[in-house]
């Protein structure tokens, strides 16, 4: 045995442990005594050694600190009626229970948590284990409990499931709060949807109908004439009001979908410039647009850039100075980004405007002067250039002018397919004639319920010796007619009475007498999604109200073009 302590201690060849000396001159079962103590006294949990029927035999020094006793004040006691669990009877209960279930042969590992006293730190928890010792012969002869002060583990566990649990509650309420929101975007989606079509169907007997008036034979007087255009101005006023509100609320309630693509930047502006070219001419303005370099693209939806650059172009023109001058200009200095800017020689902006800028239907003072505006457009254009990854900016110098300036990510030019050898035919800008140089008829069946539209769309067809009209006022009836007189062409309303424009079309294109008669919508329904579900359902073309007489005559001419290539 004194090899063995020589061994165990010979950094320490003198242990004091509660002023017990572990020496060479113990006998072997004082010494086991000794080692023992020193093991259960280097313990930092609750140890000790019970007798089979739970009597306390030995005690870890952490246990008798913790209970606040020595060891001859427990020896001989039972396990269960020690200071530890003077907490509840409860926890009596739980010891003893302990006990028994140790004494039956059963290791019960650490699954117990008994509520304690400490000395020094009042109740604490304690996770309990009582393992049986067994002889050679296999009989439980002394137990070994085990007990850990697990006070702070389970406070933190009790925060944890606390802070969890408020979690969770915040989760149910973001939840609640989106599925709020939602149904909100929806109802304002379908508002929206109902107040644009609310809004369109009398502007477009009123913008129509003083088209036609503008353009009767004779023509009207200049008095009246004063009087048209100032309809004019004003339907197409509201119109724009009208869109650009819509645009707005579409893109704070995130319903505005982008199809990003590589863009031509050279054949954007070429666009943009047939299109504000007439603008500029009206007003003196001179325009002056870059040659842009051919492999130049952006990273742009196709549509909502030109809105943007054909607001900033709009805006720079009509604010301008008599006799002005508006340039476009590009710039690819930044990496991976092209910057187009349009610079104008109006009066320029203060710092005060600049501030307020981009505010919803501020119009800077100008709400008096002589330029129509809405106070949105550039709000718009703002968010949709945000949306596409881009910015937006001004520099102004009052009474010089001011540079407004879009930069967007650029993107590699795509891979040109091989151009075909035939060309497509350009669309007919009139109607076809027979050889005989008489003007065949051409039917046109117009399905719809309000009588504005129908005398309308009648007064136009009217000027067409080479065009008759047909008019049903339901779906049904629209589909049967057509079914009997075998129209060239059919326009078709979307909101009926009976069934809808996109069901009427769903039955023409079941029936074989029908399937392939060209149908073109023509509806109040004008937000994004209404035009993608007609185009998706088969229409040949989707117009929005108000008419403009030009555009509908040409998609006539298309639509009745593509019949005749069909016979």
């Amino acid at each position: 045995m004194s090899t063995i302590n020589r061994s165990l201690f010979s950094e320490a060849p003198e242990v004091r442990i509660r002023d017990v000396t572990l020496c060479e001159s113990d006998s072997d079962l004082v010494c086991r005594q000794k080692l023992a103590r020193i093991i259960l006294d280097g313990m930092f949990e609750f140890v000790g050694l019970l007798d089979v029927d739970g009597t306390i035999v030995e005690s870890s020094r952490a246990a008798l600190e913790g209970g606040g006793f020595g060891l001859d004040d427990i020896r001989g006691r039972l396990f269960w009626e020690t200071n530890w669990w003077s907490a509840s009877q409860e926890s009596r209960d739980l010891a003893r229970d302990l006990v028994q279930r140790a004494r039956s042969g059963e290791f019960v590992r650490r699954d117990v948590e008994i509520l304690g006293r400490d000395a020094g730190k009042g109740l604490v928890v304690v996770d309990c284990s009582l393992l049986p010792i067994r002889d050679e012969k296999g009989r439980v002869v002394f137990l070994l409990p085990e007990g850990r002060d697990i006070t702070e583990k389970k406070r933190v566990e009790i925060e944890l499931a606390r802070k969890n649990d408020q979690l969770q509650q915040l989760v149910t309420k973001v939840q609640q709060a989106q599925a709020e929101a939602e149904h909100a975007n929806r109802a304002k989606s379908d508002f929206l949807s109902s107040m644009s079509h609310e809004l369109r169907s009398p502007l477009n007997a009123i913008l129509g109908f003083a088209q036609l008036m503008a353009s009767e034979s004779p023509p009207p007087t200049s008095s009246q004439q004063v009087s048209i255009d100032q309809i004019l101005r004003a339907g197409w006023h509201l119109l724009e009001l009208i869109n650009e509100v819509l645009d707005l609320a579409k893109i704070e309630s995130g319903q505005v979908s982008m199809s990003p693509e590589p863009i031509s930047l050279s054949d954007m502006l070429r666009e943009c410039e047939s299109m504000i070219g007439p603008q500029a001419q009206q007003r003196d303005i001179r325009l002056s647009f870059p040659n842009v370099e051919p492999l130049c693209h952006v990273h742009a939806d196709r549509t909502r850039l030109k809105q943007i650059l054909i607001n900033l172009l709009s805006n720079a023109i009509k604010y301008n100075r008599p006799s002005g001058a508006v340039c476009v200009d590009y710039s690819t200095r930044v990496p991976n980004r092209v910057r187009v800017s349009v610079s104008d020689t109006g009066q320029g902006l203060s710092p005060d405007q600049l501030d307020q800028l981009f505010q919803p239907f501020n119009r800077l003072g100008q709400d008096t002067g002589p330029e129509e505006g809405t106070g949105i457009g550039l709000v718009v254009a703002k968010r949709l250039t945000e949306l596409m990854g881009g910015a937006i900016g001004v520099e102004s110098t009052v009474g010089k002018g001011s540079v407004f300036w879009v930069e967007l990510d650029s993107a590699p030019a795509p891979v040109l397919a091989t151009m075909a050898a035939a060309q497509l035919a350009t669309p007919a800008e009139g109607m076809t004639r027979d050889s005989a140089g008489e003007a065949p008829a051409h039917t046109v069946l117009y399905v719809e319920d309000n009588p504005a539209n129908l005398k309308l769309v009648e007064h136009l067809i009217a000027r067409h010796a080479d065009m008759r009209m047909l008019s049903a006022v339901t779906g049904q009836l629209g589909v049967a007619l057509a079914s009997s007189a075998r129209p060239q062409v059919i326009v078709m309303d979307i909101n009926l009475p009976d069934i809808s424009g996109i069901e009427a079309l769903g039955i023409l294109r079941k029936n074989p007498a029908t399937a392939a008669i060209p149908v073109v919508a023509l509806s109040a329904n004008a937000m994004t999604r209404d035009i993608e579900k007609g185009l998706k359902a088969g229409f040949f073309r989707y117009l929005t109200k108000p008419i403009k007489i030009d555009e509908f005559m040409h998609a006539l001419a298309e639509a009745i073009a593509s019949a005749e290539g069909q016979q």
